[in-house]
Parts: structure tokens; C-alpha cells; sequence
């Protein structure tokens, strides 16, 4: 690949004829703007209850309609998108940081504590998401720490994992020799060749977190062990309107299409970044 198709300005080209870009960060903007919104403003309060407004139709005066409890239906969207985006930062944050530390301590240090590293990320992969959040609900209750506990655990040794794949390349490499041999250290080296070298694969891989940490919450929400009322979440929107499937199916489809457009948009946009920072894979298709 030239020089100007790898500088920032060419990226940004190649990025724009993107389709997969273009469509995934115009779908993940979306979902950004909704939730930035929701801190400022709302159509209404989103604990509002008015029971004799409840099961309205889309009207003016409630753009969705309202669900049984009278409550706006597009204020409730917007709020649980805040909830979205709030699991699934901190939940791959804990992950990404945890997980990179180990996943290039076990690279820079081989024998015993690689060992170590991996065996442990293989005993947390048989604890998934729902199975933490049970525990954690025994422990503290049910509740949004509980989601983000739960979902950052479990990525933890996804990003160990990749980090350690990744780096043990990296190590291979002639100029990481050669940065041994002028006498840096193991961790020297980590931080100044190694982790700029995989920073893109990092940043693929935190995007597709991001989709699964959203689908995540929204399943746990949905069996009651992720954020609570009165706090609006997509999930539970999916479980509260299982009663009503049949009066009003509307109830159900709104919530899961913002859970269905945002996990798409994350998951475009994190295949269209492996194409971008890596063209390989793109010219191989």
C-alpha cells in the first residue's frame, strides 16, 4: 500500500467509499446523537406515568405511541440508549485494560506466566455474561453493576487473548530484536513497539465488543437482572411488552429494532475498521 493511502487524509478516502463505514457509523452516530440528546432533552419525563393515556398510537403528542403505563415510548428509547452506551463503555473499558495488560504481560514474559495468563482466560471463558450476572445478583442484587460486572468480566479474556496472539507477531519481529539488542527492556518494549503495532487490532476488537456488550445488556435487562426501574432499558421494554405481543406489537418492535440497528451498526463498522487498517483482508475478498 503507498505512502498516501496509508496517511490519515488517505484513510479518510478510503473510509468515505466505504460502505460498510459509511452505513455502520451513520447507523452508531445515530445511536450517539439519541443518547447525547437524552441528557439535555426528552419529549417527556422519562418516569412519567399517565395511565389513561396508555396504548395511545403514534400521535403528535407521542411520536411511538405509549406502552401500559402511559409512558412515552420514544422517551423511554432515547433514555435506554443512554444505558446502552454507559454498559458498553465501561464493560469493554474493564475489559480492554485488564485484558491488554495480560495478554502482553503473558507475550513479554513467556514460560510459566503465559501459561498462567492463558489457563486463567480459559476458566473465566466458562463463566459467560448471564452465568457472572446470576452470581453477582445473589451477591449485590441485580442491577446495572451487575451488568457491567458481569459483561466486563467475560471480556477480560477476549482482549487477553488477542493482545497475546497479536503481540507474540510483534515480538517476532526483526526491530523488536534489534531493540533487544540495544537494551530495552521487556516492558520497554511493550509500550514503545509492541502496543502501537497492535492498537488497530485493539480498536477492531473493541468495536465488536461494544456490539456484544450491548446485546448483553439488553438479554440481562430482559431477564430482570440488568438495570432496574425505575431507569428506562431496551431490554426490559422487550420483556415488559410480551404481555401485550398481540394488542400491540409495536411495543416490542421499537425497542428491538434500536437493540437490532445498534449491534449492526457497531458490528459494520468494526468490519469496515478491519478493512481500513488492514487491506489486506479487503484485496483477499
Amino acid at each position: 500500500m503507498s505512502a498516501a493511502a496509508s496517511s490519515p487524509a488517505g484513510l479518510a478516502r478510503r473510509a468515505a467509499l466505504h460502505p460498510g463505514f459509511v452505513l455502520g457509523g451513520a447507523l452508531v452516530a445515530v445511536l450517539l446523537l439519541c443518547a447525547a440528546l437524552s441528557l439535555v432533552w426528552t419529549p417527556y419525563p422519562p418516569e412519567e406515568i399517565d395511565v389513561a393515556a396508555k396504548l395511545q398510537l403514534p400521535s403528535a403528542a407521542h411520536w411511538l405511541g405509549t406502552d401500559p403505563l402511559g409512558r412515552d415510548i420514544a422517551t423511554l428509547l432515547l433514555v435506554g440508549a443512554q444505558n446502552s452506551l454507559l454498559v458498553g463503555v465501561v464493560a469493554v473499558g474493564i475489559g480492554l485494560v485488564a485484558g491488554v495488560a495480560l495478554g502482553a504481560l503473558a507475550a513479554a514474559r513467556k514460560g510459566w506466566v503465559e501459561e498462567l495468563v492463558m489457563r486463567l482466560s480459559d476458566f473465566t471463558f466458562a463463566f459467560p455474561a448471564l452465568l457472572s450476572a446470576l452470581m453477582l445478583s445473589a451477591v449485590f442484587g441485580p442491577g446495572l453493576f451487575t451488568s457491567i460486572a458481569a459483561i466486563g468480566l467475560f471480556n477480560v479474556p477476549v482482549f487477553a487473548r488477542v493482545t497475546r496472539a497479536s503481540a507474540n507477531a510483534v515480538w517476532a519481529r526483526p526491530f523488536v530484536t534489534a531493540a533487544r539488542a540495544c537494551g530495552k527492556g521487556g516492558w520497554r518494549i511493550t509500550l514503545d513497539h509492541v502496543l502501537p503495532n497492535i492498537a488497530a487490532v485493539l480498536i477492531v476488537q473493541a468495536t465488536i465488543q461494544f456490539a456484544t456488550a450491548i446485546l448483553a445488556e439488553a438479554a440481562l435487562s430482559y431477564l430482570g437482572l440488568g438495570t432496574q426501574p425505575p431507569q428506562p432499558s431496551w431490554g426490559r421494554m422487550l420483556n415488559e411488552a410480551q404481555l401485550q405481543m398481540f394488542q400491540a406489537p409495536r411495543l416490542s418492535i421499537f425497542p428491538g429494532l434500536a437493540i437490532a440497528l445498534s449491534v449492526l451498526g457497531l458490528n459494520l463498522l468494526g468490519d469496515a475498521l478491519r478493512d481500513l487498517l488492514d487491506p489486506r483482508l479487503a484485496r483477499s475478498r
